[in-house]
This record gives C-alpha cells, structure tokens and sequence, in this order.
C-alpha cells in the first residue's frame, strides 16, 4: 500500500518529497508528521518491493529506509535503488534498531547516505537530513 500526502508549506522552492519504507505503520505515521512539519511531500512504502515500485514512477529526493522488511528488505531495496536510472540521486537515511558497526558500514557501502537509529524524534531527523544537506541545520 503506497500513500501519498501533500502538504503545502511555506517553503518558497519547489517541494520536497520523502519516500518512508518501513513495514511499521506507527513508525511511517510518526515520521510522516515530523517531515510534513518540514514542509516535505510524503509517500509511504510498506516493503522494498512497494518503494521499488514508487520510486520508478517518481523518483523521491529523501528515502527514508527501513532495514527489516518482508518482501524486499532495506538493503535489498536500495541496491535495485542505486541501480535504477536517477537512482543515485535520492538522499537515502537508514532507519533501524540495528547498532552492528559491520552492518551499519554494509549499508553505508551500498549506498546509504545517513544511518539513523530508532528511535528517532523531530530534532534527530531533522540534524541527519541538515547532514546530507536537503534541510537547513535546527537553529
């Protein structure tokens, strides 16, 4: 099931859209109101497969990837990503539990751009995405 949501901001360029990939949907609901409050344009994955899809469609410029998913898993998903045409140019943040420095590297070495633990509030999301430069730094 992929959603969609717009959300007008007051952001004076264009739009900026985020693709969640998690198979919780408490999690995609909680990180769906912190990014609409960014003022970013939201659609909701619930597996690599369902983002895949998305993201061949529309290719979003954030994703923010779960790792542990039926299906398709995170890291699964964003190889296809990394391979797809325009694929290396969403800025991707795994989101996980995961605290395995061999692991966090694994997918930083895929192509991950930001690993965020869960989890994660507004400030915390909003610092990783300032890093990968899609936001302004929390002031």
């Amino acid at each position: 099931m992929i959603s969609i949501s717009r959300e007008t901001g007051n952001d004076p360029v264009d739009p900026k859209t985020c693709l969640i990939v998690d198979d919780s949907r408490i999690i995609r609901k909680v990180a769906r109101r912190i990014l609409e409050d960014m003022s970013f344009d939201v659609a909701e994955a619930a597996d690599g497969a369902e983002a895949l899809d998305y993201c061949q469609a529309a290719m979003p410029q954030v994703v923010l990837l779960d790792w542990q998913m039926p299906v398709m898993d995170g890291l699964a998903f964003l190889r296809r990503l990394r391979d797809l045409p325009g694929g290396r140019a969403p800025k991707v943040l795994f989101c996980s539990v995961e605290t395995r420095a061999d692991r966090i590297a694994e997918a930083l070495s895929a192509g991950a751009d930001e690993y965020v633990m869960k989890p994660f509030d507004g400030e915390i999301l909003q610092a990783k995405l300032a890093e990968v430069g899609v936001v302004q730094s929390p002031s």
